[in-house]
């Protein structure tokens, strides 16, 4: 599989140029991003949450406590609605209404699954730590059975959703490109410092 299926929920309707499908595209805005917000309904009433994320194949994974309530609606069979952003960049126009922001988003519709088979979980876990960090999942202790059973992992399998990006300057109306205002494009970076080392072991 190439593309993305497109649903009537997934195809872009608002600026569909700004749309993309390409799997591989869409997937590299997964990884890259650190967070996710999962959402589902509740009689009536919206939960949201925000939580660290991974992906291996066509399985998205999050992990929380087992005692999760907005983990148990979705086990319970309630449709997750899971956002991914990056923002890139403010897009600073000659006027107020063109101003924008350039980002790389992706939406996702999918029901959770209970990630129940002990090798299949202590395996997705590692992956996280891998995520965290190249051969973290060696270097750390593993999760004893005590900590498994309180963490639960759900899988969302990634079959219904699409990505938007707005990449580039300000769209200024013509009218607009004499005026006395300038313009431009602040870029905005999300970078990872300099790991600060715990020195407290053995204290």
């Amino acid at each position: 599989m190439t593309q993305y299926r497109k649903t009537e929920r997934t195809r872009v309707k608002r600026l569909p140029k700004r749309a993309e499908y390409d799997v591989e595209k869409v997937n590299a805005i997964i990884d890259e991003a650190l967070i996710c917000h999962v959402s589902t309904q509740v009689g009536g009433q919206p939960l949201l949450q925000p939580t660290v994320h991974w992906r291996e194949g066509n399985q998205l994974y999050v992990h929380g406590s087992s005692k999760n309530g907005l983990f148990k609606a979705l086990l319970e069979g309630n449709e997750a609605c899971i956002a991914i952003t990056h923002l890139d960049a403010i897009v600073f126009a000659r006027s107020a209404f063109h101003h924008s922001v350039n980002y790389r988003s992706v939406v996702i519709y999918s029901k959770a699954r209970l990630v129940d088979d002990q090798d299949e979980k202590r395996h997705s876990l590692d992956q996280l730590m891998e995520k965290f960090q190249a051969g973290r999942s060696v270097e750390a202790r593993p999760a004893n059975e005590i900590e498994l059973k309180a963490t639960s992992v759900l899988a969302f399998e990634l079959d219904e959703l699409s990505a938007k990006i707005r990449t580039g300057g300000p769209v200024d109306d013509p009218e607009d490109m004499l005026l006395p205002v300038w313009a431009g494009v602040q870029p905005i970076m999300t970078q990872r410092g300099e790991i600060e080392f715990d020195t407290t072991a053995g204290a």
